[in-house]
């Protein structure tokens, strides 16, 4: 799928390498070349102006922000990239631009519409089983996928409570909100559908010591994230491109 309108992805991973990682995991899983994709590191500079009639969409990665943490305990640059995202977010889903949030996304988008963010239903890093809603069987991103598929995940906070207007997709066993949707358009995802067995494995060495699980549990972690095939999760992002590259 040739997009004449890159696609743009927003990135706040601190570490060069996984956040190189994340970045030709988006490319693999959209189908895309460097150029139809446009990288913008907000942990290091500031969210550019966007002209949002000059590009097919956006793409969110992950991040080590939590946006349920007190504002004292956010560094200056989480506040300013939450700044940064508010504004954005609101023309985004006024206008209802393509927009794809993978983990992180739930914290940038889920906070603009007013969802409930907590510690409940943290999910430690491994596979999960995510299932579809009614609504996310007729969603036109999701079709063709199983009911159920296996996806990797690994977060500290999630969505507990979705306003009235968004729309919940796809949940887990341990998260009630895996995929929601605002308006026709715009996305937010708490599993990875970015990631395959390596990228994941490579994230978990990188954030060993970073609280998403006990350090010397690293082998048992990384054998947990082999024990199944995990396979479907992302077409979702090929299938993103596809609807909306321009």
């Amino acid at each position: 799928m040739s997009a004449t309108r890159p696609f743009v992805l927003l990135a706040t991973r601190p570490e060069d390498g996984p956040a190189d990682e994340e970045y030709e995991q988006f490319l693999r899983y959209g189908g895309l070349r460097p150029d139809e994709l446009l990288r913008v590191r907000l942990e290091s500079e500031p969210m550019p102006s966007l002209d949002l009639d000059a590009i097919s969409g956006i793409f969110v990665g992950g991040s080590p922000f939590n946006a349920s943490d007190p504002d004292d305990r956010k560094s200056a640059v989480q506040r300013r990239v939450e700044a940064e995202f508010d504004g954005l977010l609101r023309e985004v889903v006024a206008r209802d631009i393509p927009f794809l949030g993978a983990c992180y996304g739930v914290g940038t988008l889920g906070a603009h519409i007013g969802a409930t963010i907590d510690h409940t239903f943290g999910e430690p890093v491994g596979i999960v089983p995510v299932t579809l809603t009614d609504a996310g069987r007729a969603d036109p991103l999701l079709a063709g996928m199983p009911l159920t598929f296996d996806a990797f995940v690994g977060h500290k906070e999630a969505i507990s409570t979705l306003p009235e207007e968004a729309v919940l997709l796809a949940s887990s066993p341990g998260a009630p909100v895996q995929m929601f949707r605002i308006g026709r358009n715009v996305y937010a995802t708490q599993f990875h559908p970015e990631l395959d067995v390596d990228g994941i494995s490579a994230r978990i060495r990188a954030y060993a010591g970073h609280g998403y699980f006990v350090p010397r549990e690293m082998d048992d972690t990384l054998a947990a994230v082999r024990r199944v095939p995990v396979t479907e999760a992302g077409r979702i992002l090929r299938r993103f491109v596809e609807r909306y590259a321009r």
